[in-house]
Protein backbone atom coordinates (compact mmCIF):
# COMPACT_ATOMS: atom_id res chain seq x y z
CA UNK A 1 0.00 0.00 0.00
CA UNK A 2 1.94 2.99 -1.40
CA UNK A 3 1.72 5.86 1.66
CA UNK A 4 0.55 9.36 0.87
CA UNK A 5 3.10 12.11 1.29
CA UNK A 6 2.51 15.46 1.16
CA UNK A 7 5.72 17.64 -0.99
CA UNK A 8 6.45 18.72 2.61
CA UNK A 9 6.93 15.21 3.46
CA UNK A 10 8.96 13.99 0.36
CA UNK A 11 12.64 15.55 2.18
CA UNK A 12 16.05 14.97 1.73
CA UNK A 13 17.24 12.57 4.04
CA UNK A 14 20.32 13.79 6.20
CA UNK A 15 20.44 11.15 8.70
CA UNK A 16 17.94 8.70 10.55
CA UNK A 17 16.17 11.63 12.47
CA UNK A 18 14.78 12.99 9.78
CA UNK A 19 13.14 9.45 8.66
CA UNK A 20 11.66 8.58 12.06
CA UNK A 21 10.10 12.53 11.86
CA UNK A 22 7.77 11.19 9.11
CA UNK A 23 7.34 7.70 10.16
CA UNK A 24 6.66 8.08 13.74
CA UNK A 25 3.36 10.21 12.39
CA UNK A 26 2.73 7.51 9.88
CA UNK A 27 2.84 4.96 12.45
CA UNK A 28 0.96 6.73 14.80
CA UNK A 29 -1.97 6.92 11.65
CA UNK A 30 -1.98 3.40 11.12
CA UNK A 31 -1.58 2.00 14.81
CA UNK A 32 -5.69 3.58 14.77
CA UNK A 33 -6.84 0.62 13.15
CA UNK A 34 -3.86 -2.32 13.43
CA UNK A 35 -2.06 -1.11 16.83
CA UNK A 36 -1.12 -4.36 18.12
CA UNK A 37 0.56 -5.70 14.63
CA UNK A 38 4.33 -4.94 13.21
CA UNK A 39 3.93 -2.89 9.87
CA UNK A 40 7.00 -2.85 7.59
CA UNK A 41 7.54 -0.14 5.24
CA UNK A 42 10.44 0.62 2.47
CA UNK A 43 10.80 4.17 1.95
CA UNK A 44 12.87 4.16 -1.81
CA UNK A 45 15.22 7.39 -2.18
CA UNK A 46 16.54 9.50 -5.21
CA UNK A 47 20.50 9.66 -5.70
CA UNK A 48 20.46 12.61 -3.80
CA UNK A 49 18.65 11.12 -0.84
CA UNK A 50 14.91 12.80 -1.57
CA UNK A 51 12.03 10.49 -0.41
CA UNK A 52 10.43 9.18 -3.65
CA UNK A 53 8.55 7.12 -1.79
CA UNK A 54 7.02 5.12 1.07
CA UNK A 55 5.31 1.46 0.55
CA UNK A 56 3.38 -0.41 3.31
CA UNK A 57 4.65 -4.19 2.36
CA UNK A 58 3.15 -6.09 5.20
CA UNK A 59 0.92 -6.50 8.22
CA UNK A 60 2.24 -9.01 10.32
CA UNK A 61 0.93 -9.94 14.14
CA UNK A 62 2.20 -8.54 17.57
CA UNK A 63 5.74 -9.47 16.99
CA UNK A 64 6.40 -10.71 14.04
CA UNK A 65 6.34 -9.56 10.31
CA UNK A 66 7.56 -10.81 7.00
CA UNK A 67 8.84 -9.15 4.21
CA UNK A 68 9.83 -10.58 1.15
CA UNK A 69 12.56 -9.80 -1.31
CA UNK A 70 10.22 -9.68 -4.86
CA UNK A 71 7.66 -7.57 -2.68
CA UNK A 72 10.93 -4.90 -1.54
CA UNK A 73 12.36 -4.45 -4.46
CA UNK A 74 9.54 -4.52 -6.91
CA UNK A 75 8.21 -0.99 -5.91
CA UNK A 76 12.14 0.33 -5.50
CA UNK A 77 12.74 -0.62 -9.53
CA UNK A 78 9.53 0.18 -10.90
CA UNK A 79 9.92 4.10 -8.93
CA UNK A 80 13.40 4.20 -10.60
CA UNK A 81 14.70 4.59 -6.65
CA UNK A 82 18.35 3.69 -6.33
CA UNK A 83 18.40 3.15 -2.47
CA UNK A 84 16.28 2.25 -0.07
CA UNK A 85 15.37 1.92 3.77
CA UNK A 86 13.41 -0.58 5.58
CA UNK A 87 11.35 0.22 8.31
CA UNK A 88 9.34 -1.64 10.92
CA UNK A 89 7.70 -1.16 14.28
CA UNK A 90 7.58 -3.01 17.31
CA UNK A 91 4.21 -2.46 19.12
CA UNK A 92 5.86 -3.93 22.13
CA UNK A 93 7.89 -0.63 22.24
CA UNK A 94 11.34 -2.48 23.04
CA UNK A 95 13.53 -1.54 20.19
CA UNK A 96 16.16 -4.25 20.61
CA UNK A 97 16.74 -5.98 16.99
CA UNK A 98 15.45 -9.57 17.09
CA UNK A 99 17.26 -12.38 15.22
CA UNK A 100 14.13 -12.40 13.15
CA UNK A 101 14.88 -8.52 12.10
CA UNK A 102 18.68 -9.40 11.55
CA UNK A 103 18.36 -12.27 9.41
CA UNK A 104 16.05 -10.48 7.30
CA UNK A 105 17.86 -7.35 6.85
CA UNK A 106 20.87 -9.40 5.93
CA UNK A 107 19.07 -11.12 3.14
CA UNK A 108 17.70 -8.03 1.70
CA UNK A 109 20.74 -6.07 2.15
CA UNK A 110 22.18 -8.93 -0.05
CA UNK A 111 19.52 -8.73 -2.57
CA UNK A 112 19.62 -5.04 -2.88
CA UNK A 113 23.94 -5.13 -3.54
CA UNK A 114 22.68 -7.97 -6.29
CA UNK A 115 19.99 -5.87 -7.66
CA UNK A 116 22.02 -2.67 -7.62
CA UNK A 117 19.64 -0.92 -4.77
CA UNK A 118 21.37 -0.08 -2.16
CA UNK A 119 19.69 -0.45 1.48
CA UNK A 120 21.42 2.12 3.73
CA UNK A 121 19.60 1.84 6.97
CA UNK A 122 17.00 -0.17 8.55
CA UNK A 123 14.81 1.52 11.38
CA UNK A 124 12.87 -0.27 14.30
CA UNK A 125 10.56 2.49 15.45
CA UNK A 126 7.65 2.87 18.15
CA UNK A 127 5.38 5.80 18.90
CA UNK A 128 8.06 7.22 21.50
CA UNK A 129 11.26 6.32 19.72
CA UNK A 130 13.28 4.29 17.56
CA UNK A 131 16.90 2.39 17.00
CA UNK A 132 18.88 2.87 14.20
CA UNK A 133 20.82 -0.06 12.34
CA UNK A 134 23.08 2.43 10.73
CA UNK A 135 23.69 4.42 13.93
CA UNK A 136 24.53 1.13 15.89
CA UNK A 137 27.00 -0.24 13.49
CA UNK A 138 24.87 -3.15 12.63
CA UNK A 139 24.26 -2.17 9.36
CA UNK A 140 27.77 -2.79 8.37
CA UNK A 141 28.19 -5.72 10.22
CA UNK A 142 25.39 -7.33 8.18
CA UNK A 143 26.92 -5.66 4.58
CA UNK A 144 29.30 -7.93 5.96
CA UNK A 145 28.05 -11.27 5.95
CA UNK A 146 27.91 -13.77 3.68
CA UNK A 147 24.97 -16.46 4.90
CA UNK A 148 22.87 -14.98 1.31
CA UNK A 149 25.73 -14.21 -0.61
CA UNK A 150 25.31 -16.31 -3.58
CA UNK A 151 28.33 -18.14 -4.61
CA UNK A 152 28.87 -17.03 -7.92
CA UNK A 153 28.89 -13.74 -6.08
CA UNK A 154 31.74 -14.38 -3.37
CA UNK A 155 33.90 -15.96 -6.03
CA UNK A 156 33.86 -12.84 -8.55
CA UNK A 157 34.52 -10.81 -5.18
CA UNK A 158 37.62 -12.99 -4.28
CA UNK A 159 38.53 -12.48 -7.62
CA UNK A 160 38.25 -9.25 -7.87
CA UNK A 161 40.12 -8.84 -4.48
CA UNK A 162 42.69 -11.25 -5.78
CA UNK A 163 43.64 -8.31 -8.42
CA UNK A 164 43.60 -6.01 -6.33
CA UNK A 165 45.74 -7.44 -4.29
CA UNK A 166 47.94 -8.02 -7.36
CA UNK A 167 47.69 -4.85 -8.81
CA UNK A 168 49.15 -3.14 -5.57
CA UNK A 169 52.12 -5.48 -5.45
CA UNK A 170 52.97 -4.81 -8.79
CA UNK A 171 52.95 -1.13 -7.99
CA UNK A 172 55.08 -1.79 -4.83
CA UNK A 173 57.45 -3.10 -6.50
CA UNK A 174 58.28 -0.51 -9.10
CA UNK A 175 57.79 1.91 -6.28
CA UNK A 176 60.85 0.23 -4.82
CA UNK A 177 62.84 -0.35 -7.87
CA UNK A 178 62.37 3.68 -8.62
CA UNK A 179 63.23 4.34 -4.98
CA UNK A 180 66.53 2.07 -5.49
CA UNK A 181 67.85 4.64 -8.02
CA UNK A 182 67.24 7.57 -6.22
CA UNK A 183 64.01 8.72 -8.08
CA UNK A 184 62.19 11.61 -6.38
CA UNK A 185 59.30 10.33 -4.20
CA UNK A 186 56.89 12.60 -6.03
CA UNK A 187 57.97 10.75 -9.28
CA UNK A 188 57.38 7.54 -7.63
CA UNK A 189 53.70 8.68 -6.52
CA UNK A 190 52.65 10.45 -9.46
CA UNK A 191 53.48 6.95 -11.32
CA UNK A 192 52.45 4.16 -9.24
CA UNK A 193 49.39 6.13 -7.82
CA UNK A 194 50.89 5.02 -3.91
CA UNK A 195 51.06 7.84 -1.62
CA UNK A 196 54.07 9.33 -0.28
CA UNK A 197 53.62 8.25 2.58
CA UNK A 198 53.29 4.53 1.66
CA UNK A 199 56.28 5.37 -0.57
CA UNK A 200 58.86 6.47 2.25
CA UNK A 201 58.03 3.43 4.52
CA UNK A 202 58.86 1.59 1.69
CA UNK A 203 62.06 -0.45 2.30
CA UNK A 204 65.07 -1.03 0.06
CA UNK A 205 68.46 -1.87 -0.74
CA UNK A 206 70.41 0.11 -2.65
CA UNK A 207 72.49 -1.64 -5.40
Amino acid sequence: MDIRLSEKEKIKVLNSDDIYGIMQRILLRESKIDQNREHFWVIGLENNNRILFIELISLGSVNKTIAEPMEVFSFALQKRAVKIILCHNHPSGELKPSESDKDISDRLIQVGIIVDTEVIDHLIISTKSYLSFKDIGLLDELKKSTKYVPKYVLEQQIKKDATEIAKRKEKIEIAKAMKRVDEPIEKIANFTGLTIEEIEQLRVRKK
